[in-house]
């Protein structure tokens, strides 16, 4: 940042709401508004390009492996080469790689661009999650992290849902060139944001090593893994499970879910800044695993709705606690790296969570993905419990 970006955050050192605060929240918007209009309309893609349910786990899952790659380059890339160097690429990858699909007319290479749209998606992703950190008081972190959270849920309220929209009146060509030229203004408005200088470590070893993840980060990267596994879910076939089942409004359940999302920010962020992690991961995790049995049975609109909403709550208060948690604990210079661990896992629960669905859809039916989600979710409630108890046996004992 310049001097005078400095000299007003001594100022005021308590403030969340600065100018590159809201420029890196409009530029994470405009990114995810583009990313989330392309969630529930490409396994449509898929299918009109003659795909089964196993090719459209496969073209979902394998965008979050090839980011899961990239992470860790992305987050040493962050601390060695800078965060609008690392920011600014993954998001001309991404525009390039969405504005591809306008062109796409098989599998086979859309396949490849997806892999493409990982990287993009990698780096951009753990770069602006990494400059918000940066931006955001440390004594606030878990409300700003709930508040730079927001700038994705207002994408996810209208994205899957315009979306499907347009898809229904446009081609499949023109809704991906709008979602690339959203990536576009995402980049523009990247251009503006006044970074954080890298501030190299006396140990200069510690600054050019190379590895995969930052250890202060894996217990709540763990515990994010087993929750995003239903997000493949989700994300890959709760339209086509709703209308096997006859259930029209499919939009509405991405609206209710994304609303109740950012209710959810308003407050999650405030109670883990005052009373900790216990206070919201428990609460929020036992949400989703009761959304995740709603969605296994579906029997009506109503039960589904019901659903989003608890799954928007749960998984809005869990999210950025566990984000703050896995940066509070690292050191300054390692920041980057703990959200490249952290998204790491956001992405490997995606991936493994929608290629493993595909099969179980395929062998057997869509209710059987949220039964196993129900149970994922309930694995990491009890590694989460285990975790706490053996913090304060070592905590009692010193």
């Amino acid at each position: 940042m310049s001097t005078q970006s400095n000299t007003q955050s001594a100022a005021i050192p308590d403030k969340i709401w600065t100018r590159d605060f809201v420029l890196v929240c409009l530029a994470n918007f405009f990114i995810f508004l583009g990313f989330q209009m392309t969630l529930p309309t490409l396994p449509l893609f898929v299918e009109e390009l003659g795909g089964s349910d196993q090719l459209i786990g496969i073209i979902v899952g394998i965008f979050t492996f090839s980011a899961l790659l990239l992470r860790p380059y992305a987050g040493h890339s962050l601390e060695s080469r800078g965060r609008q160097f690392v920011y600014m690429l993954g998001l001309l990858i991404f525009v390039i790689s969405v504005g591809s699909f306008a062109f796409i007319t098989s599998i086979a290479f859309l396949f490849i661009m997806r892999v493409v749209q990982g990287v993009g998606w990698g780096f951009s992703t753990t770069a602006t999650g990494t400059i918000a950190t940066d931006i955001i008081p440390p004594k606030r972190r878990g409300e700003g992290m709930g508040y730079f959270g927001l700038s994705g849920n207002l994408a996810l309220a209208f994205g899957p849902s315009l979306g499907l929209t347009l898809v229904g009146v446009l081609s499949f060509k023109e809704l991906f060139l709008i979602c690339g030229a959203l990536g576009l203004v995402a980049f523009l408005l990247s251009t503006k944001i006044r970074y954080k200088k890298v501030e190299q470590s006396p140990d200069k070893t510690v600054t050019v090593k190379f590895d995969i993840f930052e250890k202060t980060a894996i217990q709540p990267a763990v515990l994010l893994f087993f929750i995003t596994v239903t997000f493949g879910g989700i994300a890959s076939f709760l339209p086509l499970y709703a209308a096997e089942k006859g259930i029209e409004g499919i939009e509405l359940y991405f609206l209710v879910y994304a609303l109740f999302l950012m209710i959810s920010r308003t407050f999650a962020g405030k109670i883990y800044d005052m009373k900790g992690h216990e206070y919201v991961f428990i609460p929020g995790t036992l949400a989703i695993f009761i959304a995740m049995i709603l969605l296994s049975w579906l029997p009506n609109m109503s039960v589904m709705l019901v659903a989003a909403a608890l799954y928007g709550l749960g998984f809005g208060s869990v999210q950025p606690a566990l984000q703050a948690w896995s940066v509070d604990k690292a050191p300054d210079n390692r920041k980057g790296m703990a959200n490249a661990t952290f998204f790491s896992f956001f992405d490997l629960g995606v991936g493994i969570g929608a290629i493993t669905f595909g099969q179980l859809a395929f062998m057997f039916d869509y209710s059987v993905i949220y039964a196993t989600a129900a149970g994922s979710v309930m694995v990491s409630i009890i590694l989460y419990v285990f975790l706490l108890l053996k913090a304060r046996k070592n905590a009692a004992s010193q």
